[in-house]
């Protein structure tokens, strides 16, 4: 909290009404207490605590003027309190004079005499009382500026959190890229001794895959569409060099175009099954892709026919995959999952779930 800092005008009404509603309480036992010794002029009450009130409310603005200054003191609590005492001694010397100078000014007016107990009597019994009544305010507005501090402290920690996680999903996000744009360029370079028109065609490709990562690469999510279609020129370029081993099927749900998911949350479960399983066996290997809705809940899955799930713990995709569920975990906590699933004799299913309310 700077020293310039002010509370909340929610805050500064409470305070404000609590302060009212403390003097009128004063007031009303100064008048039945006045009543039941047999006074008769109620104006007389209400004058002697009006007058205290407000006396106690200009010196306690002044303070509050003065010493606001110093409200970051408050998290060393010894130095705080000792900027206040001095604002005792002001409340002592001036109170008594200008609370009772009001009074003895309206009963002069009225025609009638205020009278009061000897001046060092007077002086005394006021004393004490205001010293009560300050050290309560000191301790209240202590409290209200600690607890300030506190939320204060609070909503920052929540706006560095904040941009700590942009800045590893962000992170997250540029590991994914370039190991992508590897093993594409890998699947291109596999074909340009044997069909240089094909491998020109697949850079195109590639430049269209890659631009579409350049324009979601600033966004932590896009929607389901966008990432689907940088999901189809992946697959084409990985397809072109496995067509003849591989079928691909798609099982897109109706209406889910703009559920909002994690960039590049697809793409690194499909090159899991071409790395691990496509390419270290000869036989033939069909995936499908699918996205489906389950109330208000998305499911993504890869799955394949002959996959091994011990596979997927090796390096180079089994990274994407830890940062992919990072990622995850940063967008939605709990809420979202990534799940890699043996199937049975063989095959594996990476399934993704996480909120769409789209």
């Amino acid at each position: 909290m700077s020293e310039t800092s002010t509370p909340p005008r929610s805050l500064r009404l409470l305070v404000g009404a609590a302060w009212g509603l403390f003097w009128l309480m004063m007031t009303t036992t100064a008048v039945q207490d006045y009543l039941r010794d047999g006074g008769r002029q109620l104006w007389q009450p209400v004058l002697w605590e009006g007058s205290s009130l407000l006396v106690a409310t200009v010196l306690l603005l002044a303070q509050r003027r003065c010493t606001r200054r110093h409200d970051a003191l408050v998290a060393t609590p010894r130095r705080w309190f000792l900027v206040q005492l001095p604002w005792l001694f002001v409340f002592w010397l001036a109170f008594v004079p200008l609370a009772f100078g009001i009074r003895h000014g309206v009963y002069a007016l009225a025609g009638q005499e205020y009278r009061h107990d000897p001046w060092p009597q007077t002086f005394f019994y006021e004393d004490v009382r205001i010293t009560v009544f300050f050290s309560l305010f000191v301790l209240v507005t202590f409290g209200l500026l600690s607890w300030q501090a506190m939320i204060d402290a609070k909503l920052r920690a929540e706006r560095t959190a904040g941009l700590l996680r942009d800045a590893q999903l962000r992170q997250l996000t540029q590991q994914m890229q370039p190991h992508f744009l590897f093993n594409a360029l890998n699947t291109v370079s596999a074909l340009m001794h044997e069909d240089v028109q094909r491998a020109d065609t697949l850079l195109v490709r590639l430049a269209d895959v890659l631009r579409a990562t350049l324009d979601g690469g600033q966004r932590q999510q896009v929607p389901l569409a966008d990432e689907l279609r940088l999901l189809r020129g992946y697959a084409d370029l990985m397809m072109a060099r496995h067509e003849d081993r591989v079928t691909l099927a798609w099982d897109i749900g109706a209406g889910l175009d703009a559920c909002p998911v994690p960039f590049m949350c697809l793409q690194p479960l499909l090159e899991n099954v071409f790395r691990h399983t496509v390419e270290r066996r000869r036989g033939h290997v069909a995936i499908v892709i699918s996205a489906l809705r389950a109330g208000e809940r998305l499911a993504l899955a890869v799955q394949d026919d002959a996959g091994q799930l011990a596979d997927a713990a090796t390096d180079g995709t089994g990274i994407a995959l830890r940062n992919l569920r990072d990622r995850l975990a940063g967008l939605h906590g709990t809420a979202a999952t990534l799940a890699l699933t043996q199937l049975a004799p063989a095959g594996v299913l990476a399934r993704i779930e996480l909120p769409c309310g789209s």
